[in-house]
């Protein structure tokens, strides 16, 4: 995922001297992309729970 917004600074920037100048990163504009992120795979994950404990109850019924 690219987050252009969170970048400043200009790529391959050098100063009078020829020196590189860095670019800088705003961290706090990949939170909300982080926040999202997580919020789906606790989502699979609470799927995935979910069909689990059914295949179980019906491995359980067959084998009982």
């Amino acid at each position: 995922v690219v987050v252009p917004e969170a970048i400043t600074g200009t790529k391959d920037e050098v100063d009078n001297e020829g020196n590189a100048v860095m670019q800088g990163i705003d961290q706090s504009k990949l939170v909300p992309l982080l926040t999202a992120a997580l919020q789906e795979a606790i989502t699979k994950i609470e799927t995935l729970e979910t069909q689990n404990t059914d295949l179980l109850a019906r491995v359980t019924a067959l084998e009982g």
